[in-house]
């Protein structure tokens, strides 16, 4: 398999909107006006199973439905497990609720000290900048919010959110979310960070978006420019499967780390997605080809509606086992659980660590080979020799 996927081999051989001329197909503008946002759209293109069927007929009473028609092309509409379609297409089993499944899962309302901006972290706030994105994930950690299918009613509230970060010299780190900071148009967008570079004590401002993945062609030279003017602005994108690692990606990466953008990648784990070795392995791999490094894989919120996509936590260490020492450390992500509730961000790691005493670290390595370490040593006396005697070089030489 090549090592990323070719436009022409779903674009022109087995893609959709053959007709739309290129100019358009790469205007980001056209994608967003096409999107395929209801059954009849659907069903245009491909036969939905009944579970499908009822999912998208629900879906406005969660999250709404909406593809770009550049990822539904990546969509194998044969395939009823299509790790593409699962993401995208609603399902029935959306609305079966178990009891530990919450709307705010990661208790962001009980640390918004004014409306949009969420602070947990002593020194970071996350800027929740709009409800909107250019596709919705099925299993959206801010479903509740999200296109208001849920009558969230939420408002960005700039000036007031500006002010808060204004206002707490303790705040250095930035991150806008939402929804997608990118939908924003490149004028505010260049306000908002324009606003945040001149805040003294704001030294890292961050962008999570998933438009390069389901939108590439948003990521325009005049975008760019904007980066450029306010950087260093880091951005995390959001690839789940090695399909999604098209040619169009590759460039959009491109073009943001030309544009002085450091890239990193935060994968959810998701049953019948990404829950094998193989499949992760590629991934990551893939990512480094196009520029990215692999930073976080999730365990996904505990969201309503959710546990259809939720994957063993045992299953999650198996797979970075399988990554470490088997692949470079660059490829390698941090598997954490966000903590329900609002506690933040807990690393989960392979048991390598057998024991620690006073005197040595006992630990496994990658293949299950058993090392120790010393943590404390005895000087051992030792008998001066001859080469420890110094040598006395004549001055000319260094004349």
């Amino acid at each position: 398999m090549s090592s990323l996927y070719n436009r022409s081999a779903w674009f022109e051989g087995q893609g959709l909107w053959p007709h739309v001329p290129e100019t358009e197909w790469r205007d980001w503008t056209w994608q967003l006006k096409n999107r395929l946002t209801t059954v009849e759209q659907m069903e245009r293109h491909m036969t939905l199973t009944s579970e499908e069927k009822e999912g998208c007929r629900l879906s406005n009473h969660k999250l709404a439905l909406a593809i770009t028609p550049y990822f539904f092309n990546l969509i194998d509409r044969d395939d009823p497990d299509c790790p593409i379609r699962r993401q995208v297409i609603p399902r029935g089993e959306e609305m079966n609720v178990s009891q530990e499944e919450m709307l705010d899962s990661l208790g962001e309302d009980a640390h918004s000290p004014v409306p949009g901006l969420v602070h947990r972290y002593p020194d970071r706030v996350l800027f929740l900048v709009t409800d909107r994105c250019a596709a919705y994930c099925r299993y959206c950690t801010r479903s509740r919010l999200v296109s208001n299918a849920q009558d969230y009613n939420f408002h960005p509230e700039y000036e007031q959110a500006l002010r808060y970060i204004e206002a707490h010299p303790e705040v250095r780190d930035v991150l806008l979310s939402g929804g997608d900071p990118l939908l924003l148009s490149d004028k505010k967008l260049d306000h908002l960070l324009g606003r945040l570079r001149a805040i003294p004590h704001v030294e890292f401002i961050r962008i999570g978006s998933r438009i390069p993945v389901f939108l590439p062609q948003r990521i325009t030279p005049d975008l760019c420019e904007i980066f450029k003017k306010h950087g260093p602005v880091w951005m995390s994108i959001h690839v789940n499967h090695p399909r999604e690692c098209t040619a169009e990606l590759r460039e959009a990466c491109e073009k943001l780390a030309f544009a002085g953008v450091p890239l990193g990648n935060q994968s959810v784990l998701l049953r019948g997605v990404n829950d094998g070795v193989e499949v992760m392995k590629e991934l990551v791999h893939r990512l480094l080809q196009m520029r990215v490094r692999p930073y976080y894989l999730y365990q996904m919120d505990l969201i309503t509606g959710g546990s259809h996509f939720k994957v063993d936590v045992r299953k999650g260490l198996e797979i970075i086992r399988a990554l470490r020492g088997y692949t470079t450390g660059y490829a390698v992500p941090q598997y954490v659980i966000d903590a329900p509730g609002g506690g933040g961000k807990v690393p989960i790691n392979p048991e390598y660590v057998e024991k620690i005493t006073d005197e040595e670290v006992v630990f496994r390595n990658y293949e299950g080979r058993r090392y120790h370490y010393p943590l404390a040593s005895t000087p051992v006396p030792r008998t001066p020799s001859p080469a420890d005697t110094p040598v006395v070089l004549p001055v000319e030489l260094f004349q």
